[in-house]
């Protein structure tokens, strides 16, 4: 059994439809309470953990960086070090945010992470504290999530563009969407694959293909759901919020390949099915 912490997130949500594995809700490991997800893992006895779970509200991090940091970093830092003890492998989803989003590049899993924001901070430190368990561990950054279950980019333009007949979306930040099943499936074969071979441990990237801007995957958005919303696009700068985002979000998933032989998936099919289960797609 893999015991996963996360119930009602985008990708807990796809976790949970294997059927060998246990989620834990929030009422049943509360992320703010490191010690009691340690000991969570303890009680359960897995053979594998994955921590679907997260503070992810990027902007309200700016004033509750103390909580996402108990929540992002020290909670699985906690969880790495139980299963460090128990000689299992642990398995937790970080971000492109841990990067300052310069040049134009694609991301190394090696390159020196820089954060521009509260949030990135707290996955960062989650990260570094994973890796000092000392355990068979991935870390596997990804980006821009969605799926056809919590607040995400296609619901939120499949709302907007039905209310709405232009649209004004960012088009400097760049990178791509990772459907959650996929990000899911992935996780599992990570950590399936972590229990056979721990040497496979280390940090991996996760990103769909091909690349594109918040603007087009709108459009795209708009183009396979039938709606007829224009988008206009502007710069960055032109929509002001609390957190700072990166620019160059590209990930070089390569590794993750080489290691694990897990492909990057085209997010355009990811897409048709989200709004296929959403009853959305023309």
């Amino acid at each position: 059994m893999i015991l996963i912490f996360g119930k009602t997130g985008q990708l807990a949500r796809e976790l949970a439809a294997d059927e060998n594995v246990a989620c834990l809700g929030r009422g049943q490991a509360d992320l703010s309470d490191p010690a009691a997800c340690a000991e969570a893992i303890r009680q359960a006895r897995p053979q594998a953990v994955i921590n679907a779970a997260a503070y992810t509200a990027v902007d309200k991090a700016e004033s509750e960086e103390a909580l996402a940091h108990a929540v992002n970093g020290a909670a699985p830092g906690a969880m790495a070090a139980a299963c460090a003890d128990m000689g299992i492998p642990f398995v937790t989803v970080s971000t492109d945010y841990v990067f300052d989003g310069s040049g134009t590049a694609p991301w190394q899993p090696g390159d020196a992470p820089a954060p521009l924001n509260a949030y990135g901070r707290s996955k960062l430190a989650g990260e570094n504290a994973v890796r000092a368990a000392g355990g068979a561990y991935a870390v596997l950054r990804t980006s821009w999530v969605v799926s056809a279950h919590g607040n995400n980019f296609v619901k939120t333009m499949l709302r907007l563009g039905k209310e709405r007949d232009r649209l004004t979306i960012v088009a400097d930040q760049i990178g791509a969407p990772a459907p959650a099943r996929d990000i899911a499936a992935a996780c599992l074969q990570m950590a399936r694959q972590l229990m056979a071979d721990p040497g496979k441990s280390g940090t991996y990237h996760f990103a769909g293909l091909p690349q594109t801007s918040w603007a087009g995957f709108a459009r795209e958005i708009f183009a396979r759901a039938g709606v007829a919303c224009a988008v206009e696009d502007i710069p960055t700068s032109a929509y002001p919020t609390p957190a700072a985002r990166p620019l160059n979000s590209r990930l070089d998933c390569a590794a993750l390949e080489t290691v694990f032989g897990i492909p990057q998936p085209d997010w355009r099919m990811g897409l048709n099915d989200i709004l296929k289960d959403l009853g959305e797609l023309a």
